[in-house]
C-alpha cells in the first residue's frame, strides 16, 4: 500500500511538473510569435465582451464603409481563419481555409518546406489562379503545383486555387490573448487577399477580419476615432489594446496559476520524501536482525543505494510511461476524431513541447530521486547495528 500510495503521488507530481513545462514552453512560443506584432503604435482590436453582435442590423454597405475607411487612413495586418471546407484528401479531414493579407504576411510568414512564399499581387477575375499555401497533411492529394476548384466559403463562389507552398508540418499559430493555446495548419489552405479580394468577399470575411485586426504605425487617438466609426456603421463597440498590454492580461492569470502549481508540486514531492524514509526505516526496524544479518554476509550501504536507486527508478519509469501514454493518446485521439485543428505530426503525433515536458519529467525525477535515496541512506545509517541485536 506503501508502495502504491508513493507510486500515486509521484504521478501526480510528474503530471504537474509536465503540464507546467509544456504549458512555459507554449508560452515562450508565443511570445516568440508576437515579436513583430508587439511593437510601439501597434494595436490590435478586440469586441468589447458586452457587444452584443446582431448580423441583421448592418449590411454590406455598412461593413465596407469601415474597411474603406482602413485602407484610407491605416496600415492594417488581417488575418483569419476557421472556415470549414470539406475538401477531399487522404486523410478524410475537414479543412480550415485561412485569410491574410501582405501586411500580416510579413509580420509573420508561414513557413514553408517546398515551394515559393505567397504572391498578393493578383487581379481579382473569373480565370485567376489564386496562389495558395497548404498544410502537409494535404500535400499528398494535392502536390506543389496542382490547381484546386473550389466553391470558396469567404467569396460564396467558385474559385481555381494554385498550390505554390506546401507549409513546414505543425506549423500553428497562438492566440493572441493566451500565448500558450495553439491552432495548427497541417490541414488548412492560406491564401493571400488584397484590397479587391476583400471588396469581393462576403459579410462574413470582412466581419471576422476585423476581430484581431492589427493597426500598424498609429495612436490611440487614431484607433479610437476607428472604434467612432465602428460604433457608427455597425453598432459594435471595439476596444484596442497593444500587445503589451493582452500579455499584462495573459500574465496576470497565467502566472498566478503556474503559482499555485508549483506549490501544490512541491508539496506533494515533499509528502513522497517523507513518506518514502519513513516506510524505509519503519521496514529496517521491524527486520532489525534479518537487515543486521545481511549486512554482516556481505550487504553494504553501497549496495543498499543500488538496491534503492533501482527501486525509485522503476516507479520513475512507470510513471514516465503512463504519462506518454496518456500524451500520444491525445494526440492520437485528434487523428481519430478528425479534428483538424489540433492534429500534429511525429511519434504518436508528439511534437516538441510534448517531448520537452518529457525530458523535464524526467530530470525533475533523477533530482527527487538522488534526494530521496540520499536521505533515506542518511537515517539508515543512524540505526544502531551490532551483535546485540541477534542476541
Amino acid at each position: 500500500m506503501i508502495t502504491l500510495s508513493v507510486l500515486l503521488l509521484l504521478l501526480l507530481g510528474n503530471y504537474l511538473v509536465f503540464v507546467a513545462a509544456r504549458s512555459s514552453l507554449s508560452v515562450f512560443q508565443g511570445f516568440r510569435e508576437m515579436e513583430r506584432i508587439n511593437q510601439e503604435g501597434s494595436f490590435i482590436a478586440n469586441l468589447d465582451p458586452e457587444s452584443d453582435m446582431d448580423m441583421g442590423a448592418f449590411g454590406e454597405s455598412d461593413v465596407q464603409n469601415v474597411y474603406d475607411y482602413l485602407t484610407d487612413f491605416f496600415n492594417y495586418a488581417l488575418f483569419t481563419d476557421g472556415f470549414i471546407v470539406s475538401l477531399p484528401n487522404d486523410h478524410d479531414m475537414e479543412v480550415s481555409f485561412g485569410y491574410l493579407n501582405e501586411e500580416y504576411y510579413k509580420l509573420n510568414q508561414f513557413e514553408i518546406s517546398l515551394g515559393e512564399k505567397l504572391d498578393f499581387d493578383y487581379r481579382f477575375e473569373s480565370d485567376t489562379e489564386i496562389p495558395v499555401l497548404i498544410g502537409k497533411g494535404l500535400s499528398k492529394t494535392y502536390p506543389l503545383g496542382s490547381t484546386i476548384r473550389i466553391d470558396d466559403p469567404a467569396l460564396q463562389k467558385p474559385i481555381t486555387l494554385k498550390v505554390q507552398g506546401i507549409l513546414k508540418q505543425n506549423v500553428y499559430h497562438s492566440n493572441f490573448y493566451a500565448l500558450n493555446s495553439k491552432q495548427y495548419y497541417n490541414f488548412s489552405v492560406i491564401l493571400p487577399v488584397n484590397e479587391e479580394f476583400i471588396n469581393n468577399s462576403s459579410i462574413g470575411l470582412q466581419l471576422h477580419g476585423l476581430f484581431d485586426i492589427v493597426l500598424l504605425q498609429t495612436s490611440k487617438d487614431k484607433v479610437e476615432e476607428l472604434g467612432g466609426v465602428i460604433q457608427d456603421n455597425l453598432g459594435l463597440k471595439f476596444n484596442f489594446y497593444t500587445q503589451q498590454e493582452n500579455y499584462d492580461y495573459f500574465n496576470e492569470y497565467y502566472f498566478s496559476s503556474l503559482r499555485v502549481i508549483a506549490m501544490i508540486t512541491t508539496a506533494l514531492l515533499l509528502i513522497v520524501t517523507c513518506l518514502s524514509v519513513w516506510s524505509s526505516l519503519v521496514s529496517i526496524r521491524l527486520m532489525i536482525k534479518e537487515f543486521t544479518i545481511n549486512l554482516f554476509v556481505g550487504l553494504s550501504y553501497s549496495k543498499l543505494r543500488k538496491i534503492f536507486y533501482g527501486y525509485y527508478g522503476i516507479l520513475f519509469f512507470i510513471n514516465l510511461m503512463v504519462l506518454f501514454l496518456v500524451t500520444a493518446c491525445s494526440r492520437t485521439g485528434n487523428w481519430l476524431r478528425k479534428d483538424a485543428t489540433f492534429v500534429t505530426y511525429g511519434l504518436f503525433g508528439l511534437v516538441g513541447m510534448d517531448w520537452f515536458a518529457l525530458l523535464a519529467v524526467l530530470l525533475s525525477d533523477i533530482i527527487i530521486g538522488i534526494i530521496i535515496v540520499e536521505i533515506m541512506l542518511w537515517r539508515i545509517k543512524k540505526v544502531p547495528i551490532s551483535l546485540g541485536v541477534l542476541q
